[in-house]
């Protein structure tokens, strides 16, 4: 890839995250109280992308963002009153601008009349903004936004009087002789020279000149000093400088200043510098004779301190920025940053990094371990005492590979906010097909997990979310009827437990209408007539390929392919679905997901002749019980007495037919372990023969998926073992297989299995 290829891939990643924050913060934007600093992050977005494209020579994409960026503008000046219906032609003008993005990645041109509608519904808008002065905003709220009138961009405005300043060149004099500053009052300078290349950039002078003007009074000089003859002139390069004198309240600082140049700063040579007033002369009698009476002088050109934080000033006064726009930067600033190198702020500790490579890298770390692993497992046959420098060589090696691969997760673990974030949307969407008030509530946006992980929690998400606004939640006036508020509810958690994590949408709607669930599946012939269900296996219903309750096909459901998505997706990623349904209180779907694909600490359990990896998160303790504290239920299942409950036995040899096994459990061992929503279970084994970090390799793409397995690995002696799915032996157990039902038919479950806290105890729940 060369140098260019480069630039244009760093500017798309970019640009998706800045169409991220320019989404986030329409869905935020509502008419009423206005966030300015929302308003701004989402110019500074669109501006930014227009920037970068004007770079690469992407002009429809410039022209477009263009169209988009000037009603953003209005919007700041208070000229376009933020509505329901401007809200949603920005975010359809938001989705177009991605697939001018899509279309400039993939290097092909975007279909004719792709930005025909959406340009025309933002040119309404602006028609609108120009409407007689009779109707302009208060004065109240054009003080408040900073309003200024169209004429502010007439020469005199921005490119100033230009014979005037040629003339004052001429005679060796400032254009604007500077009298004395104010009471309460700060003069800044800024001296602007853009480089000739700023307008390719597409970036525009009069927006940086009018976004000065709205800090307080300006007073524009514009520097024809470059401008070349007619004959050399190039209509694409700027020639004009300008220099700003600025008279401002003492609450704007320099932050302030710095932001209108945030995003041309590489382009451009900018001097800043600040004058206050003199200070107080003090009464002779109050000056020691030790000390000389001070005595006022002309503030320096060089850039002066601002007035809350004295420092010394720079000696290079010219502003240097780069980096992305975030909401609420300059607001975070304090009024103490000076000029020069101070404008940077912080350096920001990040780099961009192909995903390839990190993949190659968790590769060779999973090859490092199984390299530890062998080495270790030869190593055992060591005569004792003997090469103990050796020995405490190879636990230092353990330990680094161990940290080595902590660190090696921690690079690919990402929040699920990149996939929380895409849903107000999809509620804002579905809440105006259906009809219907949503609000979400998202909880636990910072939660970590693996990158592949989060890539594939989108279209689940999506599904299930849809499912409860479409078939969960009851329309406005129904809810009122049921003494419910008419705003119905969605919930969008996630946290870790157990080394996994788990994802919970939770709706406040009708529930689960299981007997229209069966009539529907019988309808369908996915069930027999008059079959005898329970509440679990009815709603185990709703992910069959093809099922619906819809009564017709609509943009939202009615084609029963959603909630099979669900569960393809989830088990695909070694993932399991809950589902807890009470009638007339709603329901919650428990997506129970493992932290990472790549590498895990394990305990590796022998039964037989095999060997087994148990997830270390998962064990609680091992023990050999005594034979009172074992139990049998009649035609149910063994159980154990542990630490003050009945928790049941499950004989991983009669689960997996495997011979050779101890079937005795006082003669074996019982591995007490424990599932994320806390269930125990006790697995009977022959030996525990140590902890491991072994390498999870996907069982189902090399082979097919398999009950009670999560995955595999290979050991350190070479030999393939498979890693246990604990809630998955539970449901074998749950269902007659290896706990010594001779009916093989379906067990409840033992005292042992907790239902979920909260209020929805009492709800029923169904493990797919």
């Amino acid at each position: 890839m060369d140098d260019l290829s480069r630039f244009k891939q760093t500017y798309f990643d970019e640009s998706a995250e800045l169409l991220a924050v320019a989404e986030a913060g329409l869905l935020r934007l509502a008419p009423g109280e206005i966030d300015m600093d929302e308003v701004n992050a989402i110019f500074r977005a669109v501006h930014s992308i227009k920037g970068g494209g004007g770079a690469f020579g992407f002009n429809d994409l410039v022209a477009f963002a263009h169209e988009f960026e000037t009603v953003m503008d209005g919007v700041r000046n208070a000229e376009i009153p933020v509505s329901t219906e401007l809200v949603d032609t920005l975010i359809r003008a938001n989705d177009v601008l991605a697939r001018l993005l899509a279309h400039a990645a993939d290097e092909t041109e975007a279909p004719a009349g792709t930005t025909d509608d959406t340009v025309a519904a933002l040119r309404r808008f602006l028609d609108r903004s120009g409407e007689p002065a009779d109707e302009a905003p208060p004065a109240a709220i054009q003080a408040a936004a900073g309003f200024y009138p169209d004429d502010e961009d007439d020469e005199a405005g921005i490119f100033g009087d230009a014979l005037a300043a040629i003339q004052a060149a001429r005679d060796d004099q400032p254009a604007h002789a500077a009298g004395p500053v104010p009471e309460g009052k700060v003069r800044w300078t800024i001296v602007f020279r853009p480089k000739a290349e700023l307008l390719l950039s597409g970036n525009e002078p009069t927006y940086m000149l009018r976004a000065l003007r709205r800090l307080g009074e300006a007073e524009v000089v514009c520097h024809l000093d470059r401008l070349p003859s007619l004959r050399d002139l190039d209509a694409e390069l700027l020639h004009l400088s300008w220099t700003v004198t600025l008279l401002a309240d003492p609450q704007v600082d320099r932050a302030q200043i710095d932001d209108v140049f945030e995003f041309v700063a590489d382009d451009c040579d900018i001097r800043i510098s600040a004058e206050a007033p003199p200070p107080a002369i003090i009464a002779p009698a109050l000056i020691t004779p030790a000390e000389p009476v001070p005595v006022a002088a002309p503030a320096p050109a060089a850039n002066l301190p601002e007035p809350v934080a004295p420092a010394a000033a720079p000696a290079t006064p010219a502003a240097t920025t780069s980096g992305a726009a975030k909401p609420g930067d300059g607001a975070r600033r304090t009024n103490g940053s000076t000029g020069g190198s101070d404008h940077a702020g912080p350096a920001t500790h990040t780099i961009r990094v192909d995903l390839d490579k990190i993949d190659r890298l968790v590769n060779m770390v999973g090859e490092m371990v199984i390299t530890q692993a062998m080495i270790a497992e030869h190593l055992r046959d060591l005569p004792p005492g003997q090469f103990q420098e050796l020995l405490e060589g190879l636990e230092g090696l353990a330990q680094h590979t161990r940290e080595l691969r902590e660190s090696v997760m921690s690079i690919r673990a990402q929040p699920v906010s990149s996939v929380f974030s895409r849903m107000p949307r999809l509620v804002r969407e579905c809440a105006a097909v259906t009809g219907k008030e949503v609000m979400l509530v998202t909880t636990g946006e910072t939660t970590e997990v693996d990158k592949t992980v989060v890539e594939n929690l989108v279209d689940p998400l999506t599904h299930m979310i849809r499912n409860s606004i479409d078939h969960g939640l009851e329309g406005p006036e129904e809810r009122e009827r049921v003494g419910k508020p008419r705003a119905g509810t969605v919930h969008l958690s996630a946290a870790h437990r157990s080394g996994r994590i788990v994802i919970e949408v939770t709706d406040d709607g009708r529930g689960i209408n299981r007997a229209k669930v069966l009539s529907k599946a019988i309808e369908k012939g996915l069930v027999q007539p008059g079959a005898s269900l329970s509440d679990e296996e009815i709603d185990h219903l709703i992910f069959l390929p093809g099922f619906s309750t819809a009564d017709q096909v609509s943009n939202l459901s009615g084609r029963g392919v959603g909630m099979d998505v669900v569960r393809r997706n989830i088990s695909s990623l070694g993932g399991r679905i809950g589902v807890y349904s009470t009638p007339g209180e709603g329901s919650r779907f428990v997506l129970s997901l493992p932290l990472t694909l790549a590498v895990l600490d394990g305990m590796v359990i022998s039964v037989g002749e095999e060997r087994f990896v148990l997830p270390l998160t998962n064990i609680v303790e091992s023990l050999r019980p005594k034979p009172a504290d074992l139990h049998g239920l009649v035609n149910k299942c063994d159980v154990m007495m542990a630490r003050g409950e009945y928790v049941r036995l499950v004989h991983l040899h009669r689960l997996f037919g495997i011979p050779k096994a101890i079937d005795d459990a006082t003669k074996g061992l019982v591995v007490l372990v424990e599932t994320e929503d806390g269930s125990r279970l006790g697995l009977v084994v022959d030996e525990v023969l140590g902890q491991q970090q072994v390498v999870i390799k996907s069982l189902e793409s090399n082979f097919r998926r398999l009950d009670g397995v999560a995955a595999a690995t290979i050991l350190g002696d070479g030999r393939v073992a498979l890693i246990l799915d604990v809630a998955g032996l539970r449901e074998m157990s749950r269902h007659g297989s290896g706990t010594g039902n001779a009916s093989g038919g379906s067990t409840p479950p033992s005292p042992s299995l907790p239902a979920p806290a909260d209020k929805s105890d009492q709800r029923q729940r169904q493990t797919v």
